[in-house]
């Protein structure tokens, strides 16, 4: 099921994958390059079986037609109205459990609790961007990370040139094959979200 969602930045859209008799609702946004990574098709078709409803949702730049990603603040509200539409229709009366891949994960974890989000499901959190010739190290974003005080899974490749980010009292992090891209082991990806998802969810 495709919706348009109306956003202060323009139509977002929602790909949504029902389940049968949901408990909770999984909204996950997309990287920095858009499109529907094989991590997110991996999570999805783990977590809707669990019964999660699972939102796929594409940000206004990407449904645009625009390659370059719109800056944090306007992500953010667009992610906003997005989770308050599906809150209030498709998605209505289901604890919802935010989330993305790499830039994706960075605006849930800003948004989790403004947005009262259940939990928070990063894939491929870019934690500290790789340095460039001649330039200083780029700043951590472990802040952000740091900042989320629901429970979060971080799901990294074991060779993801951004970092590994740590532990924390609420954050379990998973490693898997492959790197930043999560390719290479999308069973392995698929199987860390759907155990967490269902401690989570049954709590």
């Amino acid at each position: 099921m495709l919706l348009e969602l109306d956003t202060p930045h323009g139509p977002a859209r929602a790909h949504l994958h029902p389940a049968d008799q949901p408990r909770a609702a999984l909204v996950l946004g997309h990287g920095a390059g858009g499109g529907v990574a094989p991590d997110l098709l991996a999570v999805t078709a783990a977590a809707v079986p669990e019964g999660l409803s699972v939102a796929l949702i594409e940000q206004p730049y990407l449904v645009a037609g625009r390659r370059s990603s719109a800056p944090a603040r306007q992500l953010d509200a667009a992610w906003f109205a997005v989770l308050e539409q599906l809150a209030s229709g498709e998605l209505s009366g289901l604890p919802l459990v935010t989330g993305g891949r790499s830039a994706g994960a960075r605006v849930a974890c800003r948004t989790a609790e403004a947005s009262g989000a259940a939990g928070v499901l990063c894939l491929a959190f870019p934690l500290q961007p790789p340095a460039r010739a001649g330039k200083p190290p780029a700043e951590s974003r472990l802040a952000e990370l740091d900042a989320v005080t629901v429970p979060l899974l971080v799901v990294q490749g074991e060779k993801d040139r951004f970092g590994m980010p740590p532990a924390g009292e609420s954050r379990t992090v998973v490693e898997v094959a492959g790197d930043h891209s999560l390719r290479k082991d999308p069973g392995a990806v698929a199987d860390a979200a759907r155990d967490w998802l269902a401690v989570l969810t049954r709590a």
